[in-house]
């Protein structure tokens, strides 16, 4: 009997630095703490600031109606206009984007203001994805599949730069850049897919190639763990996604000799090693 825990898995340097982030801001700041969204996605650690006073605004509705207090940015970071409008009201910023999306936001807003069509790869209904969009003019446009990237079209001689969602799966960046290459002879293509992101993948699909099973932990709502799983349920029957042991049924591995774990760059060390110790009770 054996079981292999990933070395990646647990918190990303982006995440902490987020959480890390409210935690300070709860010891040290003066009136009511907010966060601009989940801080990150998981719902224990939200539960746990909010414990902790932490109030998570989940709209610009209850945005506009905020006369005071700090609002932490979360960690996917938010469109331009929501920093414009914090800005105007006189409401303290406290920004916890994770430092690779916001050199996307960088890239996304010069590149825009050269003139080029924004192309960015990702889930266009995950938060850092509508976020990178409001960085971005007029001129652009969501891909999440070969579907959406045939469907794309160019004006002629039409500057397109390529980016994509930090957690996105990278062989499927690969396939839509190409894609999109063939619909325009000036491409700029830019991989701002997280490193962690791809090592991370990686490790999990080679661990789950070796196992019997596999347990992937992470919150329902975490793009990057979703990612995890599918590529882990490719290489391996028995993967089960859970957000924590309560999740797991231990049955389910009572015949398995080999089994595999790894978690979301948002799933807490605590989480992690609860299941990694009853899971070996079992073996």
């Amino acid at each position: 009997m054996k079981m292999i825990k990933a070395k990646t898995a647990g918190f990303c340097f982006g995440v902490k630095r987020a959480v890390d982030t409210v935690y300070e801001q709860v010891k040290h700041s003066e009136g009511t703490i907010y966060t601009y969204g989940p801080i990150i996605h998981n719902e224990e650690v939200v539960k746990d600031m909010e414990s902790k006073g932490v109030v998570v605004i989940r709209s610009e509705g209850e945005l506009d109606r905020l006369a005071e207090g700090t609002v932490i940015i979360r960690s996917h970071g938010v469109e331009k206009k929501i920093y414009d409008k914090l800005e105007k009201k006189g409401i303290r910023i406290v920004d916890a984007t994770c430092p690779f999306v916001k050199k996307i936001h960088n890239i996304v807003s010069k590149e825009s203001a050269a003139g080029a069509h924004i192309v960015i790869i990702g889930n266009p209904e995950h938060p850092e994805v509508q976020g990178i969009r409001g960085w971005a003019g007029d001129k652009v446009s969501v891909v999440q599949d070969a579907e959406a990237a045939d469907k794309i079209g160019f004006g002629k001689n039409e500057k397109i730069c390529v980016v994509s969602q930090t957690t996105f799966n990278y062989n499927k960046f690969k396939d839509l850049v190409e894609i999109i290459k063939k619909k325009s002879y000036d491409v700029i293509v830019l991989n701002t897919i997280c490193n962690a992101t791809k090592e991370r993948q990686t490790e999990a699909q080679r661990i789950a190639e070796s196992v019997d099973a596999m347990i992937v932990i992470g919150d329902k709502h975490s793009s990057n763990t979703q990612k995890l799983f599918e590529i882990c349920q490719k290489a391996c029957n028995n993967t089960y996604y859970i957000q924590t042991l309560d999740d797991l049924n231990l049955n389910q591995l009572g015949s398995v000799e080999t089994v595999g774990i790894t978690a979301g760059a948002s799933t807490p060390n605590n989480i992690i090693e609860e299941v990694q110790n009853n899971v070996r009770v079992i073996f």
